[in-house]
């Protein structure tokens, strides 16, 4: 059997978090054996105490004593992945942006490829519930991205992906500094700049059912200024 791990970074997601994971726990892909792993940064609203209330075996908490980030959270869930000999590692929000019913459509595409990425604009925008401005961001951050770096990816700040754990291994993540969603955006581009195989397949992104989103101006200005170090880390062979 294959192990493939799904990690969930988690800040205040008492509305989302048990449903999100019993969604999880019925997917069937076969010789796969799906484990589930919460990162929670010290949420305020008890989803820590909800996930430990599941006492399932296939289900696990990190708990973090503050909001430390999205990239922390991931790296933190990589390392976790190493430790406990997964084959697959995922990304994944909390929120059910992210259709849980997607997942075997990711497991057909990492037999033959190392980084499989759930696009919102492969095939036109896939995208429901949005405001206006919110999409003309997400869409101006890709094309911004993509001319910077080069990176052949449509969804550059795409957070719903998989990756194969003997490729993510490769990666040095102790040089890896981006924090917010410009996070999603260098492992991206460290994945393609290594060589490895990247894929996108169509999703539909339908906005948070419940619970409050954490974009910030922060995070979108981080985006903007990390994409130009990592375009100069690759022309001087820093990354």
């Amino acid at each position: 059997m294959k192990k493939a791990l799904i990690i969930i970074p988690t800040y205040n997601e008492s509305e989302n978090i048990v449903n999100i994971i019993n969604e999880l726990l019925k997917i069937n892909y076969s010789d796969v054996t799906i484990n589930i792993l919460v990162i929670d940064d010290n949420s305020s609203d008890g989803t820590a105490a909800l996930v430990k209330d599941l006492n399932n075996n296939r289900v696990d908490l990190i708990e973090r004593p503050g909001k430390m980030g999205l990239g922390t959270a991931y790296i933190r869930g990589f390392n976790y992945a190493f430790e406990n000999n997964y084959d697959y590692v995922f990304e994944m929000d909390a929120d059910f942006s992210h259709d849980p019913n997607a997942i075997p459509a990711f497991f057909d595409k990492l037999n033959c490829h190392d980084l499989v990425i759930g696009s919102r604009y492969i095939e036109g925008i896939a995208v429901v519930n949005w405001p206006l401005s919110r999409l003309m961001i997400s869409i101006g951050a890709s094309y911004y991205t993509r001319l910077i770096t080069f990176l052949p990816v449509k969804d550059v700040t795409a957070g719903f992906m998989a990756y194969r754990v003997d490729s993510l291994k490769q990666i040095d993540l102790t040089k890896v500094r981006s924090n917010g969603y410009s996070f999603q955006v260098e492992m991206k581009f460290r994945m393609w700049k290594k060589g490895f195989k990247l894929c996108e397949i169509p999703i539909v992104f339908i906005d948070r059912r419940a619970g409050v989103s954490k974009m910030s101006r922060k995070i979108v200005y981080e985006a903007m200024f990390m994409v130009w170090k990592l375009k100069f880390q690759s022309i001087f062979n820093k990354l």
